[in-house]
């Protein structure tokens, strides 16, 4: 097993995106993905504990999954007997054939240069394919309080959650909207979703289902400070000569 392969193995091994409120905002994720979702095939990079996978199945497309984790693969393809599951780092995989719809839900702050991955991401879509990513947001309510309150230097600063999870980033919108742009894609939709004030256990301490659907569809209206943002994306139409 290669280094970076035993650094994802050893994150998934004390994984929390399945746990607290993350699964919610997964949920949520995905039904922004879902008005966006064209055409006959996706292509799923980091579906970790499947929480966005049980859901883009239930569409009935045709569906490959891509991990870099040994343990989350073997775990997928036991729950998805009819879903291809590849067990490589995006930066290694080379798929048999392209796809309508690539689901990159937080990804691109885990891996060493998403540039990379973006570029070999956007040779994969068929023509009109599209990209749908999510990350999270250091401009969020909740990272500007911490910055307020001398928790974190600066809102890009990584917390112990981030280390926890393998973040090498943080992305502010215009990061993540450059990301994309210098790896030649264009972007269709850009937004945010889950208005998010408070940190993640002061939220699961208290806050009712309800409440929390509330901020998550609220972040919608302000994704500059949404707790996350993301991006649909399309390959640069060829200029004509």
């Amino acid at each position: 097993m290669d280094q970076e392969t035993l650094r994802v193995e050893m994150i998934a091994k004390d994984s929390l995106y399945a746990s607290g409120i993350n699964p919610a905002t997964i949920r949520y994720s995905f039904e922004i993905f879902e008005r966006f979702i064209r055409g006959e095939s996706i292509l799923e990079l980091g579906p970790a504990e499947g929480v966005m996978t049980e859901l883009l199945a239930k569409l009935g497309l045709p569906m490959t999954l891509v991990d870099g984790s040994p343990s989350f693969c073997d775990d997928l393809r036991q729950r998805f007997p009819q879903t291809e599951v590849v067990c490589s780092l995006f930066e290694t995989y080379v798929p048999t054939g392209s796809f309508d719809n690539i689901v990159l839900g937080h990804v691109l702050e885990h891996v060493d240069d998403p540039i990379e991955v973006l570029t070999r991401v956007g040779s994969w879509l068929t023509p009109g394919g599209r990209i749908l990513a999510a990350v999270p947001n250091s401009r969020s309510l909740h990272r500007q309080a911490a910055v307020l309150l001398g928790m974190l230097r600066f809102e890009e600063e990584l917390n112990a959650m981030d280390q926890h999870h393998g973040h090498r980033r943080v992305y502010n919108p215009e990061t993540f909207r450059r990301d994309f742009t210098a790896a030649g894609l264009a972007i269709e939709h850009f937004g945010g979703y889950w208005l998010k004030p408070l940190s993640s256990a002061q939220i699961e301490a208290n806050w009712s289902p309800e409440l929390l659907r509330a901020y998550m569809r609220l972040g919608e209206r302000y994704p500059d400070i949404s707790g996350e943002i993301y991006v649909v994306a399309r390959l640069e139409c060829p200029i004509a000569t």
